[in-house]
């Protein structure tokens, strides 16, 4: 099956991908619970109805409720919610109770990671995971920890009360000389080290260097501190889907 639009359900944005031939063309990140918005984006993309949608995403509830409102508009939706309706080998004690943007991202490195060499996905979102796809083609799991959006809450929610910062553009400088910059470097940089050391550790004892993907919603802020030689993927998970979607059966 070839789909018309991909859509990514995450915890805090909802992605829309519309497919153009063996890619992602446009993308739009769209609220979660906003039908007005997602309605305007139908328009602006002059999706008609009988569009062919697969739609996926860690966050049940609202995949659910996007389904039954692209129904209403008569789209035609194929979910994508389970790890045995993907070209991927996992070796997991239970495939299915990962998020599936992790796995998304794994069929997505197995078409660009080079043959004999193993992969490892950095997702920097809300939290950051990194995993590790082997040699093989195989997504053997990974890490997660907290991303920058979920530091600064953390740091701001707790006494003493901290600003709330968010953090843009290139790396913060350090020594930081102000509270505010303080918390900003710390947060990036705890991140970046996060990130390095993980990967250290996934690779340790296994021949060769692994190709290193980046994407997510601080794929940009974080590219520079990290070596990923050119693999800042931004829509990878959308195209995870796009290539998941073609092995289905049209229902």
């Amino acid at each position: 099956m070839h789909p018309d639009v991909v859509v990514d359900v995450g915890n805090s944005r909802i992605k829309w991908g519309r497919c153009a031939g063996s890619g992602i063309g446009d993308a739009a990140s769209l609220a979660p619970d906003d039908p007005s918005a997602w309605a305007a984006q139908l328009q602006k993309w002059r999706l008609t109805a009988g569009t062919n949608w697969v739609v996926s995403g860690v966050a049940p509830l609202r995949r659910d409720s996007l389904i039954r409102w692209l129904e209403s508009e008569k789209q035609i939706v194929h979910p994508l919610a389970s790890a045995k309706q993907l070209p991927l080998v996992v070796k997991l004690e239970h495939p299915d109770r990962i998020g599936i943007d992790r796995l998304l991202n794994g069929v997505a490195a197995n078409t660009r990671r080079e043959a004999g060499r193993a992969a490892v996905i950095v997702d920097a979102g809300s939290a950051v995971t990194v995993d590790y796809v082997d040699s093989a083609g195989a997504f053997r799991g990974g890490a997660i920890f907290p991303g920058l959006r979920l530091m600064a809450k953390a740091l701001n929610s707790y006494p003493p009360l901290l600003p709330f910062v968010e953090i843009s553009g290139s790396p913060p400088p350090l020594p930081a000389t102000s509270t505010t910059s303080a918390i900003e470097a710390g947060m990036y940089w705890a991140v970046v080290g996060g990130i390095r050391a993980l990967v250290a550790e996934m690779t340790r004892g296994n021949p060769g260097s692994p190709m290193i993907f980046l994407t997510g919603g601080d794929a940009d802020i974080l590219a520079t501190a990290l070596v990923t030689n050119g693999n800042l993927w931004p829509q990878m998970t959308l195209e995870g889907i796009r290539i998941a979607a073609n092995t289905m059966t049209a229902t």
